[in-house]
């Protein structure tokens, strides 16, 4: 953790920040809501840029060659439920993720950011059209498609707080309408049928996933089956109830009782959001996390193998808690409409039918004997699904925390391309990360925790 604290108000307090850091050498991290699972925005014996009271949220129509239309300016610490909130208030959507708590502007966006609206307008990351950003070395910047665009490639999908620091976002925002939505479950009263369920749900995926703005987020255990939420702007609760009853009518076939089902309409997606996820709540979760992005193909070609993954984790008694989420989506580049290349988003999310996650919830005083045997099993369970998506990846913010293959997980094609534009903006390497680019070029973090140069 870090030792002090800057509460950063300005650009100029980031300028002296970091030039104060430099020449003490001292640690730098950057933190605004600190929702990261692999500790990026955490580092032992480090002076923080702590970036969560920057709370400007501006909305107007923004113009460029590239684009023209309605967009936001989010300081940095703007987080999705004054976001969304204040963007139907302009008649706007935004894109942004599942949980209300989450930052708009730093590790979210600068990883790629999924949530309810990219099946509709691609991940946060296609949707930027600047960053306000200070380099290491004092530069006030903005970094765009016309201005410093090579630092505007990396920061849109090639990892957070690596490049430089982010003081501001401005990204597109959308015309508001209707957005239908839909949540169902069902038990886990006869394994046959339950797992036969299951499998039926992943077959269902590949056609929901072709209808253009379907998203969804779900989740399983040896318990029962949850669909928390589909998201389907532009469309009204008919649409929604019509896409589920292929689904519906096999869940019969196979002798499954649905324990719950809706299908609502909201004049906009605010309320459908509002509707569909808990009022934000300060809560504390030590998790050990997996993840994978699964293709079309894989459900497709190895749906017998993906399944019996899923009933391996959920079924095994080690651990009190294993649960397997997703967020489905289609974020093709014909989906969203841009170029491939445009952006250092993972390749593998081009070609993703969902995001998978799996974990074990510790607790936060469990001895280190007993977190090396947790992330041990959840290494274990990884080495299930990347035989089954070959040369495809995972998403760098709900990541495994000690993936020996990250660099092609976490990056891809894009790795050495965003090396050089590291190398170029913070040539010292003074930003540094748990599994960012160039992570492994100067520095390894001692036993103690402290941050070393490599040897």
């Amino acid at each position: 953790m870090a030792i002090y604290a800057i509460d950063v108000d300005s650009a100029e307090t980031v300028a002296a920040g970091l030039k104060f850091a430099q020449e003490k050498n001292i640690r730098l991290s950057i933190k605004n809501t600190g929702h990261d699972y692999i500790g990026r925005s955490n580092g032992q014996g480090s002076l923080a840029l702590w970036m969560h009271n920057l709370n400007d949220l501006s909305f107007f129509n923004y113009s460029s060659p590239g684009y023209t239309g309605p967009a936001a300016k989010a300081g940095a610490g703007i987080q999705f439920f004054d976001a969304y909130k204040a963007a139907a208030n302009y008649g706007l959507r935004v894109l942004g993720g599942y949980c209300p708590s989450v930052g708009m502007v730093g590790g979210y966006v600068q990883g790629g950011g999924h949530g309810p609206l990219a099946a509709s307008y691609g991940m946060a990351a296609d949707n930027t059209l600047e960053f306000e950003v200070v380099t290491v070395d004092g530069r006030h910047l903005i970094a765009s498609p016309n201005q410093n665009s090579d630092l505007y490639w990396a920061l849109s999908g090639g990892g957070a707080g690596n490049y430089a620091v982010v003081v501001s976002l401005t990204t597109k925002a959308h015309v508001d309408g209707p957005t239908a939505g839909a949540s169902l479950s069902f038990a886990n009263t006869d394994a046959n049928k339950y797992w036969a369920a299951v499998k039926a749900f992943q077959k269902h995926l590949l056609v929901l996933d072709s209808i253009h703005g379907f998203a969804t987020s779900w989740g399983l255990d040896n318990q029962g089956f949850e669909l928390d939420v589909a998201t389907l702007p532009g469309a009204v609760q008919s649409n929604m109830t019509a896409a589920w009853e292929p689904f519906l009518r096999e869940l019969k076939e196979l002798n499954v009782s649905l324990t719950s089902y809706n299908t609502t309409e909201f004049p906009n997606f605010y309320g459908h959001y509002e509707h569909y996820t808990f009022p934000p709540e300060v809560y504390q979760s030590n998790n050990s996390l997996g993840g994978r992005l699964i293709p079309p193909s894989t459900v497709q070609n190895n749906l017998t193998e993906l399944v019996d993954a899923f009933r391996t984790i959920v079924t095994d008694t080690s651990f009190p808690v294993n649960r397997i989420s997703a967020i489905g989506l289609n974020v093709t580049h014909e989906r969203v409409g841009n170029a491939p290349g445009s952006n250092s988003v993972l390749p593998a999310w081009r070609d993703a039918l969902y995001t998978l996650n799996f974990g074990i919830v510790f607790d936060p005083d469990a001895p280190p004997e007993e977190l090396e045997t947790i992330q041990s099993r959840v290494n274990t369970w990884q080495a299930l699904f990347n035989p089954l998506t070959p040369g495809g990846g995972g998403y760098m913010n709900e990541a495994t925390f000690d993936d020996p293959d990250w660099k092609a997980d976490y990056f891809g094609e894009n790795y050495d391309r965003l090396l050089g534009i590291k190398r170029k903006y913070d040539p010292n390497f003074a930003l540094w990360q748990h599994t960012s680019v160039g992570a492994d070029v100067y520095w390894e973090v001692a036993q103690d925790g402290r941050l070393c140069r490599v040897s």
